[in-house]
Order: C-alpha cells, then structure tokens, then sequence
C-alpha cells in the first residue's frame, strides 16, 4: 500500500494543527455553527441526530494492521468502543466530544490516515474493487490509479468548492466490483488490442433523489491521460454544473440536460488543449507508484487443498464458510478472504474495537499485512494460504465474524438511518436486523442463493438501494415511517436502477414483504440456478406485485 512521503506528513501535520485552531475558536465562541460548518465538513466532521460524527477516509479500501489497530483505540478511547464501515470504504465514528477531533485527528496522522476531503462540495474518498491486486479475473490493481487521483485531488485549489460533492471508483476487472456506473466519474482499467493499459470512463452515474446510471463518453483512454481528461470533466462540471439548486447539482443532471453527445465534445476540446502539459503521465511516475503496490511474495502451500478438504468434511461450519465466503485468488494456493459484519441480528457495517484489534492481527499472522473494506460493508483480507484457512476461520468464529452469508439474504446493506442521521426520514437498521434474523436459516439462505438486500433511512441512498436487487427506502408519511420497495437493481457491470413496485410497507409490514418477494422467486425461478436478478428480469414485475397487493395490483 501507499506509504507518506515527507510532503504527505507536512501536509496532513498542518491541516491537523489548522482545524486544532479552528475547533478551539468554536468552543470559545468566536465562530458561530454557520461559520464553522464548511470548515468542519472539510475534515470529515458532521452535526447528526444526536452527536457529532467523524468520518475517516480508507483510501480505495485499502487499510494496514497498524491502521486498524489505531481505529481500534480511537474508538475505545473517544468513542462508545466501536465503529461503522460504509459503503464508501470509509469508516465512521459517531459519538466523539468535538474537543477530542483534534486529537483524534493527530492520532490517525500518526499511522498516515485523516479524514480530509470526506465530506463538502469537493472530490471524495477514490473508490476500488476490495478484491484488488488478487482477483484472478484482474486486467490489472486499479490502486495505484486510485492513488494518482488522490494525490492530484487533495485539497485542489480548482476543485476544492464544487457544484456538489463528486465521487470516483475505479475498477480494474472483468467483473464490476466497484459500481464505477453509479459515480460521478467511474473508470473501468482495460487493455486495447495493443496490450496497452487505459481505461473505459464513464460519466454521470448517481443515486440519491434522482438516480441515473453514468454514460460511456470514452472506450479507452490510455493510462498517461488519466489527470488531464479528469481535469477536462471536472472543468467542464465546475464551469456548467447548477449551483442555483442542490438538489439539481451533481453532474448526472448536467449529463442529462446537456445531452450526452455534447457534454463529450465539450469535454473532448477541454482535453485537447490539456493532453500535452504538465497533467500527462510519465510512465516513470506512474511505475513509482505501482511499486507501492507491488503483490507480497506467496511462497507454495500446496498442501492447502488437502487441509482444506480434510477440515471441511469435519466440520459443517466451516464448509459452509468456504462455500460463500472465499473469492478466487490468481495465486491457486491462495484465497481471499470476506470477512461478513453482517452478524444475524447486528448492525450491517458496525464492528468492535475488540474485533478491530483480532482483524489486525490476522492479518498480520496470516494476511500479508493487507486489509481491505469493500462497499458492501464487509471486510476482506486478500491473500491467505488455503492451508491457513481453517485456523482463520476457528479466530474469525473465537470473535464473533464468521457469518457466512456473503451475498446471502443476510448480508444486508444498509445506512444507520434514524438512529444516527439528521437527514433521515427512518429507521434502517432495525429492518436490516429483522430480516436477517427472519432469513437467520443457513439452509434457508443457501437455497434463495445470491440477494442483494439494500437499505437507505432517505432519498439520499447511502445505502445504495437503488441497485439492490430488493431495495428499501424508507420514507416519511403524515408522521410516520413508511418503506418502499424497488426490485431489479444491480451495481455491477450491468447496471441496473430498480423498479419501484407500489405503495410503501410499514415498519410492521416491510418484513413480510421482503418475504413474499422471496417465496415468488422462488416458485418462479425456473431452477435453482436461476438467480433472483435472472428471474425478476425474465418475468418482470407482475408477479411480484401481484403476490405483494393482489387484487390492488390486479386493479392497476
């Protein structure tokens, strides 16, 4: 992973000892709320429900022992003894006393991380594929690009004060594990028919109260244009993009208003007269900074496979775990590894400072010091011998995080609503913990197969329940909490925004529904390897709501 240079430690040491200064000028009243909202929202710190909330960037997910073990004391020390993993691959605390963010700010220096740019009107925390750098479906590791971008965005004197916030992923495999067609910029890493590394970008994906999916306005950009054609959209959203109206802001609308056609021209002339400067490549630095990233040394375990058979004939825990919770390695000896917090009957994406310091330490004796978050609010370590699994799995089982329900019914996304945040409109969490406790059943879930369940407390969909393949939002009406529906979403390389199906659920009401869409899936697949996305886009929606609102659907 990346490692700071002496700039990156002047550079994050002075913004510290800045917002140091600026916390101290609020506690003492010489600035009022209003005057010190965009300085905090600047470091990551927000005003929700109850208490303030600190959000720290993970930089494409990529995190080291240290790192977590220093998220483990911040949160026994600051906080109420845990954190929550989002699906921005960050990680936010939500109960620190504003006079301890600067300490906390100080304490996260100390094992390079901050909280910079994770919030505002400005480019946000880079996102990637948590499986990147092992995928053996991998073109090529998108990090070091993800870190070119970071680097060139922090703090950007151009593109500190946007139209909107802006968010970018980049993915660098055949399958889309990074939802790069819901961001602002997403950037598929390919090679053309030369071998040549570059990438497919897109432009204008986004969910929230309109929900768009990003247009293709490049097939293949080569790697060495990455910051001017970046800088090219960016200048062209900052110049053109609605400022007037928040809600009508990010640069989806402008793609939509402007026509796709024409914003690429627009940005192909401002990339024409940008292609040739400072902003291109050189294949050096860009060699610098994959060497950053270069894959640890795998020695042989070919005992690994008969290890691995011998424990899982006597163990059925553990089998099941191998079964959904493994993701092919291109090394054969090795694994990587999901680490689902997704607990039934937990709170999706939380994790204990307890738990934080296990993790770090698997990861030291077992993970080539490497850890990942992915969006899906889950933990991954990359690279572990097959031989070692079974010891991963008995630690993972010793502290509580051996679920195995990755991509199950069960591993529900899903933002802290209510509970939390100021902008919600209701409760996420209790739905999320409800339904998987009703789909608790290893059995059960095995035989529903992959379901992606995603839930968001308002419009604002951080929960990303517009690409679940069942998606709840849960709304207000007349004073109370009301949750509707969306079906046939998905976040991956075909893209999808699901479909509302009718009037909204209840929150006595919404597990039941969930149910009911299951149960028809399940008589209308045409066999068990019919996937639940495969069957909703075969039959549509009529059955679905027929089952849901019978005669009501029939009426309609």
């Amino acid at each position: 992973m990346y490692r700071y240079d002496e700039f990156d430690h002047a550079f994050v040491k002075a913004r510290v000892a800045q917002f140091r200064d600026q916390v101290e000028r609020r506690l003492s009243g010489e600035l009022t709320e209003d005057q010190f909202k965009p300085l905090r929202l600047m470091n990551g710190v927000y005003l929700q429900l109850h208490a303030y909330m600190l959000r720290i960037a993970i930089p494409y997910g990529t995190l080291a022992p240290r790192q977590m073990r220093m998220l483990a004391h911040i949160a026994r020390t600051y906080d109420k003894g845990y954190g929550h993993f989002t699906t921005r691959q960050n990680l936010q605390f939500h109960w620190p006393a504003l006079k301890d963010v600067p300490q906390i700010l100080e304490d996260l220096a100390s094992v390079e991380m901050h909280c910079i740019q994770t919030s505002g009107n400005c480019i946000r925390n880079v996102t990637a594929d948590h499986f990147a750098g092992a995928a053996a479906d991998e073109v090529a590791d998108p990090r070091p690009y993800a870190e070119i971008l970071r680097q060139w965005s922090s703090l950007h004197p151009e593109f500190s004060y946007l139209p909107r916030k802006f968010k970018i992923a980049v993915t660098g495999a055949e399958r889309d594990r990074a939802a790069v067609q819901v961001h602002d910029i997403g950037l598929h890493l390919k090679k053309d028919s030369s071998g040549r590394l570059g990438f497919a970008v897109y432009v204008g994906g986004g969910l929230g109260r309109t929900p768009m999916i990003a247009k293709k306005i490049r097939d293949f950009l080569p790697e060495e244009d990455l910051l001017s054609y970046t800088t090219a959209i960016l200048r062209v959203y900052n110049l053109h993009g609605r400022r007037d109206n928040k809600y009508k802001a990010r640069i989806k609308i402008l793609v939509h208003e402007t026509g796709t056609e024409e914003l690429k021209a627009q940005v192909e002339r401002e990339f024409a007269a940008l292609k040739d400067s400072e902003l291109k490549l050189p294949q050096a630095d860009i060699q610098a900074i994959d060497t950053y990233f270069a894959p640890p040394a795998l020695p042989a375990r070919r005992e690994g496979d008969a290890a691995v058979a011998t424990a899982a004939a006597a163990d059925a825990g553990f089998a099941a775990w191998l079964g959904r919770n493994l993701h092919t390695h291109k090394n054969p000896d090795y694994a990587s590894v999901i680490i689902s917090l997704k607990g039934i009957g937990e709170v999706p994406g939380d994790i204990s400072a307890d738990q934080m310091d296990a993790v770090a330490e698997l990861a030291e004796r077992y993970g080539f010091d490497e850890i990942r978050v992915s969006h899906e609010q889950n933990l991954v370590l990359p690279h572990v011998a097959r031989a070692d699994l079974k010891a991963v799995y008995d630690r993972l089982v010793a502290i509580g995080l051996a679920t195995s329900n990755a991509g199950l019914v069960t591993d529900i996304i899903a933002c802290p609503g209510l509970d939390y945040c100021a902008l919600a409109n209701a409760r996420s969490i209790p739905v999320a913990q409800e339904i998987a406790t009703r789909f608790a059943d290893q059995t059960r879930q095995e035989e529903i197969g992959d379901l992606k369940i995603k839930i968001s407390g308002c419009i604002n969909a951080c929960g990303h329940h517009h690409v679940g393949h069942i998606g709840i939002l849960g709304v207000e009406k007349k004073g109370a909490e009301l949750y509707q529906v969306t079906l046939g979403g998905s976040g991956d390389e075909n893209t999808s925004i699901g479909d509302i199906v009718g009037r909204g659920f209840g929150p006595d009401e919404i597990t039941d529904a969930v149910e009911t869409i299951v149960e028809t899936y399940l008589a209308h697949r045409l066999d068990k390897d019919e996937a639940f996305l495969t069957t909703y886009r075969r039959l549509g929606a009529a059955p679905f709501k027929e089952a849901l609102y019978g005669r009501e659907a029939r009426a309609a």
